[in-house]
């Protein structure tokens, strides 16, 4: 019976992994692509002295760079810098290795750090489980939520939306009822380790938004996300306040 199991689960196991070096790698030419087109945009202003790193802290790939080599450069030259890499075709949001700067709109703000890559980065992977027909977290799971806790920090002043999801097993009203448990149980976790409550929204949505590409029955589907709303940013005092660089 064993053996007739084994070719099957090793299947799967091969496929599970080529889906995670598929995802990995699509998104490292992604970054590699950014980072190449950036330099080529850099050099053509006259900047070729900044260095555009399509990762997040983690190491994770993401669209959203951080900017380098501009330390002799004065404030203007720097926002020049920030609006040609954000004029490349799919770069998100700039910000410098020392600071801060909004390339979009060309005035400096001081926003929220793009915590909603490092978060998708440490949910790659790994997933935020719960104990059978419960709200509880597993043991290993709380280890994942100190990670997402932290990655969240810099993000105060946001709204982070917090949903669970679940597969069709079982009646919808019941499934609702345990997604949205679940997602006020992360929240309440999160609260403990120092995001403030008012910046937290749970919600459960039951079996109604499946992973695109799987049935609703798939047990893959029972999962927590985490959304970062940017709204306005926090006023940050004269002493908080950081400078361009």
């Amino acid at each position: 019976m064993f053996q007739r199991f084994l070719i099957p689960l090793g299947a799967l196991s091969v496929i599970a992994i080529g889906l995670v070096a598929s995802t990995s790698g699509s998104a490292d030419q992604m970054a590699e692509r950014l980072a190449l087109q950036s330099e080529q945009a850099l050099a053509e202003a006259d900047l070729p002295t900044i260095e555009a790193r399509f990762a997040n802290r983690f190491g994770h790939p993401s669209r959203h760079p951080v900017l380098s080599g501009g330390e002799d450069l004065d404030e203007d030259a720097r926002l020049k810098a920030a609006q040609t890499v954000a004029g490349v075709a799919g770069v998100g949001g700039i910000s410098w290795i020392d600071g801060t700067v909004n390339a979009e709109s060309g005035e400096r703000q001081f926003e929220p750090l793009h915590c909603q890559e490092d978060v998708d980065g440490l949910l790659r992977v790994r997933t935020i489980r719960f104990e059978e027909a419960s709200a509880a977290l597993v043991p290993a799971s709380r280890l994942l939520v100190n990670e997402v806790a932290t990655a969240l920090r810099p993000c105060l002043g946001a709204i982070i939306a917090i949903t669970g999801h679940t597969d069709r097993s079982g009646s919808e009203p019941d499934n609702i009822a345990l997604s949205m448990d679940r997602a006020r149980a992360v929240r309440e976790a999160l609260v403990r380790r120092g995001i403030p409550r008012e910046g937290l929204r749970a919600r459960g949505v039951g079996s109604s938004e499946p992973i695109p590409g799987l049935t609703a029955e798939d047990p893959a589907n029972r999962r927590i996300e985490f959304r970062v709303i940017q709204m306005k940013p926090l006023q940050p005092t004269p002493v908080d306040t950081p400078g361009p660089r």
